[in-house]
């Protein structure tokens, strides 16, 4: 198929999944309309859960693999929006609709770019693309539940939208559940441990903490107290407050490293909820990045998560759109950035595959 056609046949699914609702673990549909298009194209395919998945023709377990990966599932639509989320439409050259942007275009971009590539012999990588669930959710029926059945990745794109530079590093993620002790007691009895003032101090320290080590493309470690919970009575100190810290972490630490030192340093207790979402990269002097900076791309570090957070091989993140229309009302994406997708995609892949 040409390049061309791919790309109205790509807009058209994306306007198929806009129309379908698709939240977090509630895939069914898109993954239906997914399946749809590689039956359309006699492309054998899997799919285990909401999970779709598909293989080039001439795929060779001799050789290395590249995963094509990005989701169909999105969050739900927030109650600023004045456009019909489920309604694609396009107005002045923009694609409305919910999941158009993140990351719509970008999984039908990579999919016209599998089929191009599909039926193609002598490919030095092989090609398997998956498009996941429960991305937005970090489910345990995403992208994370397939690597035991895929065959070894040796390097992935995940779409997602960068405007279509290269992002070679993307910060991690822990949140901490943290507690604040104090002594409980009537509000009318004099109290010098209240577990509310104990607190102050405490969200100053988290205010001024900062890690050791600052990466050369993600920065410093973000860390930000983002809830606090106290107290049910107005007479009554309570015994303790409790807060959730948000940490990004940046390529110069592993989530344990991360978690062993607010353990250690923190002024109160403090416990991670999750140790798994851990920073992603890969090699500036990669095959893959080369072919994308011969092609005046420029590369960058992404401070937001993404299934690139459940592989442990080298990936870039890499889609058309804009990563600051996710999850904003009257979400759209750009014709033009698909179309520019699908061949940018197609020209980095001619360099690296070919």
């Amino acid at each position: 198929m040409e390049q061309q056609q791919l790309t109205e046949k790509a807009i058209d699914l994306l306007k198929g999944l806009i129309s379908i609702e698709s939240f977090s673990s509630q895939e069914h549909g898109t993954a239906v309309a997914i399946e749809a298009w590689f039956s359309s194209l006699d492309i054998p395919f899997e799919r285990e859960n909401n999970n779709v998945y598909a293989f080039n023709k001439y795929f060779d377990k001799r050789k290395p693999t590249l995963l094509l990966n990005s989701h169909h599932d999105t969050v739900r639509p927030n109650s600023a929006y004045t456009k019909d989320p489920f309604n694609p439409h396009i107005e002045d050259g923009k694609l409305f609709g919910l999941g158009s942007n993140d990351a719509g275009g970008c999984l039908v971009s990579l999919i016209a770019t599998f089929t191009y590539f599909y039926d193609q012999k002598d490919l030095n990588h092989n090609i398997v693309i998956v498009a996941s669930a429960e991305e937005e959710s970090s489910g345990p029926n995403g992208l994370n539940s397939m690597l035991s059945i895929l065959p070894h990745i040796d390097v992935a794109i995940v779409g997602e939208p960068t405007l279509m530079n290269l992002a070679i590093a993307e910060k991690g993620l822990v949140v901490f559940d943290a507690v604040v002790k104090g002594t409980p007691s009537h509000a009318a009895h004099p109290n010098d441990d209240n577990a509310i003032y104990n607190t102050m101090a405490v969200l100053e320290w988290f205010k001024n903490y900062k890690f050791e080590k600052v990466s050369e493309v993600l920065g410093e470690v973000k860390l930000t107290v983002t809830q606090i919970k106290a107290g049910s009575q107005h007479n009554v100190v309570p015994a303790q407050v409790d807060l959730v810290i948000d940490v990004r972490v940046n390529d110069c630490y592993s989530n344990k490293e991360i978690a062993s030192v607010l353990e250690k340093e923190a002024p109160c207790e403090i416990k991670p909820r999750s140790l798994r979402l851990n920073s992603s990269s890969i090699d500036k002097s990669h095959a893959l990045v080369q072919a994308g900076t011969a092609l005046q791309r420029s590369t960058y570090g992404s401070p937001t998560l993404s299934d690139q957070a459940a592989l442990s091989c080298q990936s870039l993140k890499l889609g058309p759109g804009d990563s600051t229309r996710s999850h904003s009302a009257d979400e759209f994406i750009h014709l033009h950035e698909i179309e520019e997708g699908i061949d940018l995609y197609i020209k980095i892949l001619k360099k690296f595959l070919l």
